[in-house]
């Protein structure tokens, strides 16, 4: 029908609620709080950075190219400008394709879910839904309501997103750190997922240490969270743990957290004062914070006193997932664990990447013994960078067996459950498969003459690790990345030893760290040679 027909076509050039902001969105702007060169769409340049841009980088930002109609920020640069200046247009693009998308209504589609790892417990749950040809992803409607579904104040993010900053009832979390000076700024916000640790200076006087805001419990968590940006569910910070801390130094874990300990003054001692705050925020895989902690550390300041030092820390962990320590991000940093993980059995494909029990590479940590039995299970992590060497004695006696003597000494030198994986970056995840390197293992053999003697057993003697490392990334600011690792086991060719003899054998564990980066080539040409041999005085009477 005719009416039908119209509401129709009225329906089509009605065009839905855009889901994504386009003159929010930027894909050059990479760098956390700082001005990209020549994204002209970065939210942290000014003008003064833009008069500076050579051309703009993503000249038209657009949410989706499927889209049949939706707005484009245009970005360009008035070079004629003094000094030149950046242009922006917002304009409406209308895709030609017939075969375009009218309404994104399919809300799942929208954010990002983390996967359900498959597990021994889940795998065949996970299988009977979707081991099949197909499976149903349908949503509960497809309602092309879109007026009703896209109210106004649908462009308002409803998570939070990296770097932003936490927010609360009255503005956001605050984590004191220093800016220009060493003394205390609370004018730093706390940003998600941005694992902090600060530390500056306080004035203090002890006379008015009550009355200063920043010495007290209370400045720390009487305002509440809120739980996505913008909104009206709260989360209140609770007290986790109180450390006090005497003039000396010693501190003490209270059995109680109930209760709040103001500072005040004592015998010309401000007691309670608050000395470090650490933060500890629970998330969900959506974005929202559903549990927020503060452990304290409360101290004594003396009379004499006329500043205290202040540490700070937060810390992020997703819900229902355990805190893995990190040794960088991305790249790793000397002197932190390398870490490691194994792929467990009897998963039918390589889905996932399980830490051991430390989530670190081990070798054999010496002890003041030095007996390699005694030794057994005793393991030191392999620190980044640092080339390391252990070892032990192991006395060979004419009653011990071959077989069990060599098992023996192999869990010494590669532990109980030796990593099949490392990861290449100090925070790869476990499940980011292509993101951990195999461990390749080599055995050599010491041949000696008496290994053709029946009387005669292989034994491990020493465990090689060579790890490999490449500079990844800008050169202004390279990474760590590991690229290979060997493990190489050296067998020795022990002989029978006759009845009351005994033998001592060194056992040695040792870790290389190779650098095999490129060098850099220079961005000039490099002066030209000459292919000739100078006088042997051309020199004189300089060397």
């Amino acid at each position: 029908p005719a009416d039908t027909r119209d509401a129709v076509q009225a329906r089509v050039r009605s065009a839905p609620a855009p889901v994504t902001d386009v003159a929010r969105l930027c894909v050059c702007d990479l760098l956390v709080a700082q001005c990209d060169t020549n994204c002209c769409c970065d939210p942290d340049c000014s003008a003064e950075d833009f008069s500076l841009f050579a051309t703009c980088s993503v000249p038209v930002v657009i949410g989706d190219s499927q889209l049949c109609s939706q707005k484009a920020a245009v970005y360009s640069l008035d070079v004629e400008a003094n000094p030149p200046e950046r242009i922006f247009k917002l304009i409406d693009k209308v895709n030609p394709s017939i075969f375009c998308i009218h309404a994104t209504n399919y809300k799942q589609a929208l954010y990002l879910k983390s996967p359900e790892m498959p597990t021994a417990e889940n795998f065949d749950q996970l299988l009977d839904k979707f081991g099949g040809a197909t499976f149903s992803a349908e949503p509960d409607s497809w309602n092309l309501d879109t007026d009703a579904q896209n109210p106004p104040e649908a462009n308002e993010t409803s998570r939070y997103e990296y770097g932003v900053p936490v927010q609360t009832e009255d503005a956001f979390l605050r984590l004191p750190s220093p800016v220009v000076s060493s003394w205390c700024s609370d004018a730093n916000p706390a940003g998600f997922l941005v694992n902090q640790a600060t530390k500056c200076i306080r004035s203090v006087s002890v006379e008015k240490c009550d009355s200063i805001q920043a010495l007290s419990m209370l400045f720390y968590i009487n305002s509440s969270i809120l739980a996505v940006p913008k909104s009206s569910q709260m989360v209140n910070i609770t007290v986790q743990s109180i450390v006090v801390q005497s003039l000396n130094g010693m501190r003490t874990l209270l059995s109680s957290s109930e209760v709040l300990r103001l500072p005040m003054v004592l015998d010309e001692v401000c007691i309670n004062a608050v000395l470090g705050v650490n933060y500890h925020i629970t998330y969900t895989d959506t974005g929202e914070i559903i549990e927020a902690a503060a452990a304290f550390v409360l101290g004594a300041i003396s009379r004499e006193a006329l500043s205290v030092e202040q540490s700070f820390e937060i810390s992020f962990t997703q819900e229902n997932t355990q805190p893995v320590p990190l040794s960088g991000n991305p790249g790793y940093v000397v002197g932190l664990p390398v870490r490691a993980g194994f792929q467990p059995q009897g998963y039918p494909f390589p889905a996932a990447l399980l830490s051991n029990k430390h989530s670190q590479l081990t070798i054999l940590h010496s002890t003041s013994t030095q007996d390699c039995l005694a030794a057994q299970g005793a393991r030191a992590p392999v620190l980044f960078g640092y080339n390391m060497i252990s070892g032990c004695k192991l006395r060979i006696t004419a009653a011990m067996k071959c077989q069990p003597l060599a098992q023996t000494l192999l869990d010494v030198l590669k532990g109980q459950s030796f990593p099949e994986y490392v990861a290449s970056f100090g925070n790869s995840q476990a499940q980011d498969v292509l993101d951990w390197v195999p461990i390749t293992q080599l055995h050599i053999s010491e041949q000696m003459i008496s290994h053709t003697l029946q009387s005669s057993c292989q034994i491990p003697v020493s465990l090689g690790i060579e790890v490999k490392w490449t500079k990844y990334g800008s050169l202004v600011n390279p990474q760590s990345r590991i690229v290979n690792v060997t493990a190489t086991i050296t067998t020795t060719t022990l002989k029978q030893l006759p009845s009351g003899r005994e033998r001592i054998i060194p056992i040695t564990s040792s870790v290389v760290f190779t650098d095999i980066s490129s060098p850099a080539e220079p961005s000039y040409k490099a002066w030209p040679t000459i292919n000739i041999k100078l006088p042997f005085d051309f020199f004189y009477p300089f060397v």
